[in-house]
């Protein structure tokens, strides 16, 4: 039986799990592939005591697996971006094939590294970089190629997630749930890259590029966190019929590609709207299959190395057809002219959550500015400030609008700002409609 050689650059959660996977499993991957999977090289700082690998090659120099001829694919599972990058070319122009859960650096390289993978003719896949244990990638590149897709919401961060729905469950605010998802070890101590939407975006861009055939288009993606979403928020949300959920958003319209992450208000009745804790869900439609979800782990040792061990059997199927190969990215052209939509021109309805003081005509002050500006009203909530803990000095003033191109929105939110009966900035949080 013919024997497939696999190098390990990273031996932490996902590395290491990784490898007991394709150990545990080699059985039962062998019935599979017809042929052998043997991980031949190790490239780790150190090995933790309840690490045991066995007669494997052991290094600490990753490059030193990018350089080794026995070695026929590697796993990057550094993580980080600048040395990942390098270990990835380096490797590719030595012809090794690449698996990685690295959606940093598949964001923000990706062009590159495709490009070079396609004149080395080598493979690179990434399936364990979105979503975890969700076979997204596939789904999109694979499963649905015979679809136009119109569009795709993701909940593609788990911490975000989990923060947002302990603020639903018990009416709790953002940093005393940040501090217990923190203890919980679902938030870094830094947890900027989560809650501010970073990791989101990054995932987002590859799911876009799949879906819409653009290039990698990281820099374009609009991004907005979750730090300011407060309890009263949820409840007001609640009272409307809706929850507030961090999605990763993308949108083919007749003007361009919609590229954004935002708290959005979603209708209960969706099914991606009661998708709590650190759990992923992706829904999509496309115009053959319609409307679909897919759902499970965004995250863990476990459901990632599952993903990375399917990229492994993938690849090896695949060698020796490469002339045959799935593009990188689903589509054989990049970008085609495909314009990526600023953030002022998507239409959306919005939540607006205005702090008035008590005083007669303020209401009627902000229906008139809207109105004014071409923007409609769906629904409007006015609470006693003592059923809300607040103050005779301040009133919040709930109103849902119809939809209405941003950039109207943004400057009817500033002539709101500026009256003076206005004692608070604005509260604004977008609507995802989600239909069909």
């Amino acid at each position: 039986m013919q024997q497939i050689n696999v190098g390990i650059c990273g031996l932490g959660t996902v590395g290491y799990g990784s490898f007991c996977l394709l150990k545990n499993n080699a059985q039962e991957i062998s019935r599979r592939l017809g042929k052998s999977l043997r991980v031949s090289h190790i490239a780790t700082r150190k090995l933790r005591e309840h690490q045991d690998i066995g007669d494997v090659k052991l290094s600490t120099d990753p490059m030193q697996l990018a350089a080794d001829p026995d070695v026929d694919i590697l796993l990057e599972l550094i993580g980080g971006t600048d040395f990942a990058r390098e270990l990835v070319m380096k490797a590719i122009s030595n012809g090794k094939h690449i698996v990685t859960a690295n959606k940093a650096l598949i964001a923000e390289y990706g062009n590159e590294i495709f490009r070079a993978a396609s004149e080395n003719k080598v493979m690179v896949a990434y399936e364990a970089a979105v979503a975890g244990g969700i076979p997204i990638i596939k789904i999109l590149r694979e499963g649905l190629a015979a679809n136009q897709i119109a569009w795709l919401a993701g909940i593609i961060n788990g911490t975000g997630n989990y923060i947002l729905s302990e603020m639903q469950a018990a009416s709790r605010p953002f940093a005393e749930v940040l501090k217990e998802a923190q203890q919980l070890g679902y938030a870094e101590a830094d947890p900027t890259f989560d809650v501010e939407g970073i990791d989101a975006a990054h995932k987002l861009a590859i799911l876009s590029a799949i879906a819409f055939g653009t290039a990698l288009h990281l820099d374009k993606v609009y991004t907005e966190g979750i730090s300011e979403i407060t309890p009263e928020d949820i409840a007001f949300a609640n009272e409307l019929g809706y929850r507030i959920k961090h999605l990763g958003i993308s949108a083919k319209t007749a003007h361009g590609i919609e590229l954004r992450v935002h708290p959005a208000l979603v209708a209960k009745q969706r099914l991606i709207a009661r998708v709590d804790g650190v759990m992923n869900a992706v829904l999509l439609h496309g115009d053959a299959v319609g409307s679909s979800m897919y759902y499970g782990a965004g995250a863990g040792d476990a459901p990632t190395a599952s993903a990375v061990v399917a990229d492994v059997i993938d690849i090896v199927r695949r060698m020796g057809m490469l002339e045959e190969q799935v593009p990188a990215l689903a589509f054989q052209t990049e970008d085609a002219d495909i314009r990526i939509l600023p953030i002022e021109e998507i239409i959306s309805a919005y939540y607006l959550r205005i702090s008035v003081r008590d005083k007669v005509g303020v209401i009627a002050k902000i229906t008139e500015i809207l109105g004014e500006n071409g923007i409609s009203i769906d629904a409007m909530i006015q609470k006693d400030p003592d059923m809300t803990g607040g103050n005779h000095e301040q009133i919040p003033v709930i109103i849902m609008t119809h939809e209405i191109q941003e950039a109207v929105m943004n400057k009817a939110i500033e002539q709101i700002e500026a009256l003076d009966a206005v004692t608070d900035k604005l509260t604004r949080i977008r609507v995802a409609d989600l239909q069909d």
